[in-house]
């Protein structure tokens, strides 16, 4: 508490006796000799009995009878008496208002007092009463204290107003003290400057839509020249306000560097990571061929290094950020592998940590060194230090492939030390080599299956099943071998269970004759007798397979499996792009976004690092293809998404595209809530409906049908009585069609250039394009491809230029567009690469589409799955947005939505404000839900947006303004 710490500075003005007589006492009726001594005409006396009343105050006494003989000592020259009484103040004015309004005078008066330090007192002490009643009389003191001529006072001012708007934000507002405390920012003084920034950054985190912290060059410059005078903690603000900041182009972002690199030498480590935080942001805008660039990798992995020397807990604070740094750039740390070898004293927490960062960091050149210590390691005594030891050197061999044979056979060492929990491990990571070199280690599986009693953990008996499955025609028992695990079935976990149903259904597709039984027995104990929703509908999957095409069962169940990547531990880049621009934070200790963790975070803006300003259009061009002579592109390393992640899941897929002759309609079902996943049930997906029961024993009978759970099951609380207010829903608008904007220029195209823009006609996308020839030959032989990209876009046919396109000649061609194309996720989500061929050359750019050209015709919710969904939605995915400047009325706007699909479900008005409740189906089967709230006579609308997948919802927003406003 702030008058705690106010009573440990109190120390400079006590007598030299100690203190600690007057936590002593304890005589009864105290009370009233405390009143009489606080009522005595000697200052000393009154002093003496004030210091009693602030230590019974300490050790929890209730001392607040005594407030008005308190509040009366207030009324003195003495420095120490005043901060002793303004300490009670600050505890008991909150359980006194009535009187704490007496003592309102005496700060006043106090805010006029010659010495500054009284000053500073008088109105920090007010900022620390939050009692309603005082906070008005507070605006003139401090307006004056804003302007004070001494320092001291204006940095206690300035930090007065944040705890001023935290109590009445709109009074701050009002009376302009937000204008003020910008100017603070250019104050001579570097102390003022740092606590402004701080008061400034305090107040936009509550209000992350207002733009508090205009920043500018001039502005900067500020506030780097202050960085160099104040304290640790201004500087800690400063530099967090710096990380705010986007450079208008790379000069300037080298030039801050420059400036905050002598931070990094700090002794204090926070000041350190604030460093480490703004360069890591900036150098994203650094051409990587600067000779700066290079300097400034190599100044950064010294102070990184320092800060492992530190106690355990600033170390695990250090290692959880390097991991962060090592993710984004590895380059920094690469020669600096020693340091996180691990030490004999350090705690477990510090130990798995650096194990992690050795991973992330090992390479062909140090393989070997980290390959001994991790061998070491998995003979240590700690258990889980050992298990994530072996586990290490497993993603050695995934990542290191030269290493991959020296790594086997350090496992299998491992394996014959007959160690429980060493084996289990052990196996675990094999499983995952053979996914990643397929063909090359299988000789060690007879090994793996001699050590199958002693497994008893899920994960290994579910890779050891996983092994017999994938394998089975090389192992003569492997029936044997699996059978055994089905005697126990329902007591294994789901993750068992399903690797053995999976297993088992492919032991029968490669040896179907003597297997029949045993793959009858799994299917029946995952349909008829398991609980498991996911086990039952996979038992179902793979009956219906089996049942009408064996052959469509073999190349599902027994497709060639993708390899597995490098690492399939990494922070998803958009995440760790947001944790990169929090280094220094609990975000980047726990390596969640402060929205996941901050309560009351809904709505915050995500940051983002900045791109880079680097000129030349082919660095990231799509792949033309060997007839437009180009070369492809360096694939993106590919990430295995947590699971849950749907837009994760759906955006990492690379999937050929299928070839197309004409427009194709998008044609996903898949849903969310408690809707069949499979859009039309498990019939449809296998085409015609089957009936009956399984005929065990006399071959395969078809499968049980599947009732889908009801979803007309009501729904209570919150939003249940929402629906029941449904108002009329007019007739739609035409969708909404962006104008043509120029997408490519003639000066970059030898002549060509290229406009259009996107639009949706009967479910049917179209890139609308107008190509014009500048240039004084003639263009004919067009093609158009597209790069990979978030929602799959491609062309669903060839681009239609019949005629040569003549010098001076313009001509309009409508290309529909299909969705099933290559999938990767894009920065921003809707960004489009193009190459376009012609007889001249291949001509690159970039374009944004509206992701409402995705928004599909049967996205219409029903009430009651729209309430169950809403409700299935974790909170921590809803976005909040303003809308401004609209003047439609809320019918106005929903026929304007609904012809760009977006659909109203509800209707309701509450105190005048109509709620709007919309459901929107992307092409990809994600669903947004929305309420858009309209206010009669209000421009301004407020939008909430609530999605499995919230990386979508920016876009999403920008969609409604863009509808709405035009």
């Amino acid at each position: 508490m702030e008058w705690a710490n106010q009573l440990c500075e109190n120390r400079q003005f006590g007598s030299k006796m100690t203190d600690s007589k007057y936590f002593t006492t304890t005589k009864k009726g105290e009370i009233f000799e405390l009143k009489a001594e606080l009522n005595s005409d000697k200052k000393e006396k009154k002093k003496e009995a004030v210091k009693k009343v602030i230590a019974s105050m300490t050790v929890g006494k209730d001392v607040s009878a005594l407030f008005p003989d308190v509040v009366n000592c207030m009324q003195t020259d003495n420095l120490e008496l005043k901060k002793l009484v303004y300490l009670y103040l600050m505890n008991y004015a909150k359980s006194q208002p009535d009187m704490a309004i007496m003592a309102v005078n005496t700060f006043v008066k106090d805010c006029e007092d010659p010495n500054p330090l009284i000053r500073a007192l008088a109105v920090r002490t007010m900022g620390c009463i939050r009692v309603d009643k005082i906070t008005e009389y507070l605006c003139e003191p401090l307006r004056k204290c804003l302007k004070d001529e001494d320092p001291y006072v204006r940095k206690t001012a300035a930090v007065c107003v944040a705890k001023l708007h935290d109590i009445n934000a709109q009074l701050v507002e009002d009376q302009g003290f937000l204008d003020t405390l910008k100017d603070l920012i250019s104050d001579s003084n570097p102390m003022v400057v740092a606590n402004a920034v701080a008061a400034l950054s305090e107040i936009a985190e509550s209000h992350p839509n207002s733009n508090l912290l205009d920043l500018n060059p001039q502005s900067i410059n500020k506030l780097l020249t202050a960085l160099n005078e104040c304290t640790e903690w201004g500087q800690i603000f400063i530099l967090d306000c710096l990380a705010n900041y986007t450079p208008r182009d790379d000069r300037e972002s080298q030039s801050i560097c420059e400036r905050v690199t002598p931070r990094l030498s700090h002794a204090n480590s926070a000041v350190v990571l604030s460093a480490v935080k703004v360069l890591m942001k900036f150098m994203e805008m650094l051409p990587k061929d600067l000779d700066y660039y290079g300097t400034l990798l190599k100044k950064l992995a010294p102070p990184l290094v320092t800060l492992l020397s530190a106690e355990p807990e600033l170390q695990y604070v250090a290692l959880r950020n390097i991991n962060l740094i090592v993710q984004k750039r590895p380059e920094i740390l690469k020669h600096e592998m020693k340091v996180f070898f691990v030490k004999y004293n350090d705690p477990i927490y510090v130990k798995l940590e650096k194990l992690d960062i050795m991973i992330r960091l090992a390479s062909q050149a140090n393989i070997a060194q980290v390959l001994a210590e991790l061998k070491e390691y998995a003979t240590e005594v700690d258990v889980d230090f050992v298990r994530k030891a072996v586990r290490a050197i497993g993603r050695c061999a995934i990542k290191v492939e030269q290493s991959a044979e020296r790594c086997v056979s350090t496992l299998l060492d491992l394996i014959q030390t007959k160690v429980n929990y060493v084996v289990q491990e052990a196996i675990v990571v094999i499983k995952d080599i053979f996914r990643k070199y397929p063909n090359k280690y299988e000789s060690v599986i007879a090994t793996l299956c001699e050590n199958l009693d002693s497994l008893d953990e899920p994960e290994a008996r579910a890779a050891m099943i996983w092994i017999v499955g994938e394998y089975a025609e090389r192992i003569d028992n492997a029936d044997e071998l699996l059978e055994s695990f089905l005697e126990g079935f329902h007591d294994e976990s789901t993750q068992v269970q399903l690797q053995l149903l999976t297993a088992i259904v492919k032991l029968f597709l490669k040896k179907p004759t003597e297997t029949q039984e045993l793959v009858q027995q799994v299917l029946s104990l995952a349909t008829q007798d398991s609980d498991n929703p996911d086990l039952r509908d996979r038992g179902y999957i793979y009956w219906r397979l089996l049942s009408t095409d064996p052959v469509a069962a073999k190349e599902v169940v027994l497709a060639e499996k993708p390899l597995i990547s490098e690492e399939t531990d990494l922070i998803e880049p958009t995440l760790l792009e947001e944790l990169i621009c929090h280094i220094g934070t609990l975000a980047s200790v726990y390596h969640k976004p402060p929205s996941a963790f901050v309560e009351g975070s809904r709505g915050v803006m995500h940051k983002r690092l900045p791109a880079r300003t680097e000129s030349g259009e082919g660095t990231e061009c799509p792949d033309v293809g060997n007839a437009a002579g180009g070369s492809a592109p360096e694939a993106a390393p590919s990430i295995i998404p947590s699971q849950g992640d749907l837009l994760g899941d759906l955006l990492n897929l690379d999937l050929a595209p299928p070839t197309t002759t004409g427009p194709t309609p998008s044609t996903s079902g898949m849903q969310m809530g408690g809707m069949d996943l499979l859009g039309g049930g498990l019939d449809s997906l296998l085409g015609g409906d089957i009936g009956g029961s399984p005929a065990m024993g006399a071959g395969f009978g078809a499968a049980p049908a599947v009732m889908p759970a009801s979803l007309n099951a009501p729904v209570g609380g919150g939003l249940g009585d929402l629906f029941d207010l449904g108002g009329g829903v007019g007739m739609p608008m035409g969708a909404y069609i962006p104008p043509k904007t120029v997408w490519l220029p003639a000066m970059k195209a030898k002549g060509l250039e290229i406009s259009g823009t996107f639009a949706r006609r009967a479910g049917v996308i179209q890139m609308e394009l107008v190509l014009t020839n500048k240039a004084m030959s003639v263009m004919t032989d067009f093609a158009i491809q597209f790069n990979r990209n978030s929602f799959g876009l491609a062309p669903a046919g060839p681009l239609q230029v019949l005629t040569p396109l003549g010098p001076n000649q313009t001509i309009e061609v409508s290309l529909p567009l299909s969705t099933v194309g290559p999938v990767m996720k894009m920065d921003p989500l809707n960004n489009l690469q193009v190459a376009v061929k012609n007889n001249i050359d291949v001509f690159y750019f970039s374009c944004q589409y509206p992701i409402s050209m995705l928004f599909v015709e049967d996205g219409k919710m029903e009430r009651q799955v729209f309430l169950a969904t809403w409700k299935d939605i974790p909170n921590d995915n809803e976005s909040q947005f303003q809308i401004q400047d609209c003047h439609l009325n809320s019918e106005a706007a929903s026929n304007k939505l609904q012809g760009s699909n977006i659909f109203t479900i509800a209707k309701r008005t509450v105190e005048g404000q109509d709620m709007l409740y919309m459901s929107i189906k992307l092409s990809n089967g994600i669903w947004v839900l929305a309420e858009l709230k309209v206010q009669a006579g209000n421009p301004n609308y407020t939008i909430s947006l609530k999605c499995r997948a919230p990386e979508v919802s920016q876009c999403v927003f920008q969609c409604y303004e863009a509808v709405l406003k035009n």
